[in-house]
């Protein structure tokens, strides 16, 4: 199973509240086959001890230390959400990108998605983009 496809990805997206947004980056996913549905909680637990938000205008939402038997292959999930979607005060999120790692495999695949959501410019391309095709070729993880 491939961690980033097409089907991964939602455009155009607009949420209340980062519990919202978290939720659909985790149903994401879940509907995938990548986590169990429980994952999405230990995701919203994760917000509530430390905030995913990690500046340049992205949140990375990830399960709690605890939750890797949730997990059943490494995924990830991307929304983009062009009006933001509140992470805290002064940190708008406009994409939100759910990650689970099979194996551990979660650091590697957050420093991977580091190296790209740095850059100021991918970032700005990502929330920009107008399909899912063009945020693929910017993330480059398969």
């Amino acid at each position: 199973m491939n961690i980033f496809t097409k089907d991964n990805i939602i455009m155009n997206q607009t949420f209340s509240d980062k519990e919202e947004a978290i939720n659909a980056a985790g149903r994401i996913l879940a509907d995938r086959g990548y986590v169990q549905p429980e994952y999405i909680e230990s995701m919203q637990k994760r917000e509530k001890v430390i905030s995913t938000y990690v500046g340049n205008k992205i949140a990375i939402p990830h399960g709690i230390n605890g939750s890797e038997s949730q997990i059943m292959e490494s995924g990830i999930s991307l929304l983009q959400v062009p009006q933001g979607v509140s992470f805290g005060k002064g940190k708008t999120a406009y994409i939100v990108i759910g990650i689970a790692g099979k194996n551990n495999t979660h650091m590697s695949i957050l420093t991977q998605l580091s190296e790209i959501v740095c850059d100021v410019e991918n970032v700005d391309k990502l929330i920009q983009a107008k399909d899912e095709q063009e945020i693929l070729d910017i993330i480059g993880i398969k």
